[in-house]
């Protein structure tokens, strides 16, 4: 079986990460402020994960799921 593209399947999977976060805080009624602003992190940086256009650490990626109250594992599966 052939493997895809490296920076293909990266790119998929930030944007499954992106769509999962947003999916997480539309459902908890969760305004990208009140997010960014629990999980102390940057509006920019909260959007740009959202749209799949960023490499969060981490501690970025798990303070997001503090603040969505959610196990990380359901935001990366």
């Amino acid at each position: 079986m052939q493997q895809p593209d490296d920076d293909q399947w990266l790119a998929e999977r930030s944007r499954v990460i992106g769509d999962r976060i947003r999916e997480h805080r539309d459902r908890l009624h969760y305004s990208q402020e009140y997010l960014y602003l629990a999980a102390g992190i940057s509006r920019d940086v909260l959007q740009r994960i959202e749209a799949g256009r960023h490499n969060p650490t981490l501690y970025t990626l798990l303070r997001i799921a503090r603040a969505l109250d959610t196990p990380l594992a359901d935001l990366v599966r």
